[in-house]
């Protein structure tokens, strides 16, 4: 059941890391980034190698724990006295499905299927044979389920790494540039499964600069630029208030609304 409470919420969330050179001292990578993501949102975060998105993906799912500020998971803190709350991060684990940049990364299994059973199984949860099954046949990889992943293609192997989401039950799913290094396609069949998600109601953040391919799906526009929230609202009028400073390309140069910065044809 939904609440007003946020999903995800960050304050004031700052992370820095030694300098490169002896003498440098820390470098900021990310800075007082404040956000609130509520459940149901499809978000886009937006912005240029380096701006600091994927950081902020491994704080908010409790990979890694911010130097200063709160971060929050239903309203329950998830860090600490610098070390994860057990508690919010059980409770994070079982909602959250990631899918990282690199899909090979995340592959476990040596069929299609062991892959998707590894995190039900992990979890404890009851009837992961049903689950796997299901969640195969939703993203339409059921006919390669037993196939060694690695001979997928990019396309698939992201399909793949959501189908263990699915098959989790998790409700929330962050995704990191998940177009890169996809042909037409995969990309293509990449957002079909972004709007199939979308449509059962998820919650879902997308980190991207190839806004596009994407931006036509999301509810909300965030743009993220040397470790600072720059902007926060609907597409169309953080695009309005767009600094080309940001390193972010307003895609309507090429379309003629955010409503059209999608590479899906139906």
């Amino acid at each position: 059941m939904r609440t007003d409470t946020p999903l995800f919420s960050a304050r004031n969330v700052s992370k820095s890391f030694p300098g490169a050179s002896r003498g440098e001292g820390s470098v900021a990578a990310l800075m007082d980034v404040t956000v609130d993501v509520p459940e149901g949102q499809c978000l886009v975060l937006a912005g240029s190698n380096g701006s600091g998105k994927t950081l902020f993906m491994k704080i908010m799912a409790g990979l890694m724990e911010p130097d200063s500020g709160e971060v929050l998971f239903r309203g329950l803190p998830l860090f600490a006295s610098g070390r994860l709350v057990r508690r919010t991060e059980k409770k994070l684990r079982r909602e959250l499905g990631l899918v990282f940049q690199d899909a090979d990364a995340q592959i476990v299994g040596e069929t299609v299927a062991e892959d998707v059973a590894f995190g039900p199984e992990n979890l404890g949860l009851a009837d992961t044979a049903a689950r796997v099954e299901a969640a195969l046949a939703a993203l339409g990889i059921a006919e390669k389920r037993d196939r060694p992943p690695r001979r997928l293609s990019g396309g698939e192997k992201r399909r793949l790494a959501v189908a263990g989401v699915v098959a989790m039950g998790c409700g929330a799913v962050i995704l990191d540039e998940p177009f890169a290094n996809l042909d037409w396609p995969g990309v293509v069949n990449t957002l079909r499964m972004i709007r199939d998600l979308k449509g059962e109601g998820r919650t879902l953040i997308v980190l991207t600069h190839e806004l596009e391919k994407v931006l036509a799906l999301a509810d909300r526009l965030v743009i993220l630029h040397e470790g600072r929230i720059r902007d926060d609202g609907s597409p169309g009028a953080v695009l309005d208030r767009l600094d080309s400073a940001w390193g972010v390309r307003d895609p309507r140069r090429s379309y003629s609304s955010v409503r059209d910065c999608s590479w899906l044809d139906d």
